[in-house]
């Protein structure tokens, strides 16, 4: 009796350098988070939780963007993720607080919930079924503040961004959500010397 083994295939491969490659920058958390706190301090103002915001996901945005195998529009990108962040923070912030960890998961959510349609509208026209990225967000912003406070950061610090530990989390399911929605774009072979090779269009779309 013979076990046939499964065939990993090139785009198998390119999936997953491309999945581990957006985890890694998980990163670009923390740093973005420095980035709000340097540039608006303590989220205990709106005009803290706007600004911080504001920088926070200008950061984020652009690292998720570079990270992305090509995926993702810079500059749309990085303008959506400013904006909804220093939206969504500011709503969350001034809604609920940093007063206990149930306290933070719901401002967590609360951005998320802005966050979330801004960057969906950001996705390139190709995207499948964007409205999920939107729903997924107010889910998974909360997770990373959750595991945050419980491992690390006391939540009284009032910060602008989850760490280290929620972003890894945050992270790699993001990346599967992205490879679900938006795949890395395919490479095609090119042909061999003294060969003609003809590739036809099959818009997106096209059902023929």
């Amino acid at each position: 009796m013979t076990t046939t083994m499964p065939t990993v295939t090139a785009s198998h491969r390119r999936a997953l350098r491309a999945w581990l490659l957006w985890t890694a920058g998980f990163l670009a958390f923390p740093v973005a988070g420095i980035a709000g706190t340097a540039f608006a301090g303590r989220v205990d103002s709106p005009a803290a939780a706007l600004l911080g915001g504001l920088a926070a996901g200008a950061v984020l945005g652009l690292g998720q963007a570079l990270l992305s195998s090509g995926r993702l529009p810079m500059l749309r990108w990085t303008a959506a993720t400013a904006l909804g962040m220093s939206a969504g923070l500011l709503l969350g912030a001034q809604a609920v607080g940093y007063g206990t960890l149930a306290q933070i998961a719901v401002m967590g959510a609360l951005t998320g919930a802005v966050l979330g349609p801004a960057q969906a509208l950001a996705l390139p026209p190709g995207a499948r079924s964007r409205w999920v990225w939107a729903v997924a967000m107010p889910v998974l912003w909360p997770t990373g503040w959750a595991v945050t406070a419980s491992i690390a950061i006391p939540v009284e610090e009032q910060l602008t961004l989850f760490g280290a530990s929620g972003a890894v989390t945050v992270s790699a399911l993001l990346g599967i959500l992205l490879h679900t929605l938006l795949p890395p774009p395919t490479t095609q072979a090119s042909p061999a010397p003294g060969t003609t090779h003809t590739t036809h269009a099959n818009p997106v779309g096209d059902r023929s």
